[in-house]
């Protein structure tokens, strides 16, 4: 391997490296946990949050007595256990916030625990910044949006490396 191409590949895992930890990851609750002990508000934490596409919350409970529900905006409002879009119950449950949603919405699905607060709203970010079209300057880019910016500069830096390498040989 000549020494050009070993230095495209440092340059393409350092690439990788610094992708992948632009993702943040959240215990819910924080050093709480998910439980129903402490009155803990699980909506007070998340809304001291940024949440991201791509980022991971992790429950941390005892399974004995606790569990996950990933359930819709109307079961979450009525803590309904009877359908949840996803069961999780390991009590080191970690969940990426993937796909086009801009709520996530979990509860704990024991009796009473949803009822005494166990559950937690997660409302993810916009990726971009969205612009007036009345606007006459754009406003300066949030940290969100630089970090989909970095994100995407990645990514496109990536593609080119991998695409170079598959030219050399």
């Amino acid at each position: 391997m000549g020494s050009s191409t070993k230095a495209l590949v440092f340059f393409l895992v350092t690439m990788i490296a610094a992708a992948s930890s632009m993702a943040a990851t959240y215990d819910v609750g924080d050093a709480s946990g998910w439980t129903i002990m402490g009155g803990v508000n699980y909506n007070k934490w998340a809304s001291s949050k940024t949440f991201h596409a791509g980022d991971t919350l992790r429950f941390v409970y005892n399974r004995d007595f606790h569990n996950v529900l990933q359930v819709t905006s109307s079961d979450y409002e009525s803590c309904t256990t009877t359908a949840p879009l996803a069961t999780y119950a390991t009590g080191n449950d970690a969940i990426s916030i993937m796909g086009g949603d801009d709520h996530f919405y979990f509860i704990c699905g024991i009796p009473g625990h949803c009822e005494m607060g166990q559950k937690v709203d997660i409302q993810v970010a916009a990726q971009g910044p969205a612009i007036s079209p009345t606007s006459a300057t754009p406003p300066p880019p949030s940290k969100s949006s630089a970090s989909y910016l970095l994100s995407s500069s990645l990514l496109v830096g990536l593609v080119g490396a991998a695409t170079y390498l598959i030219s050399m040989h």
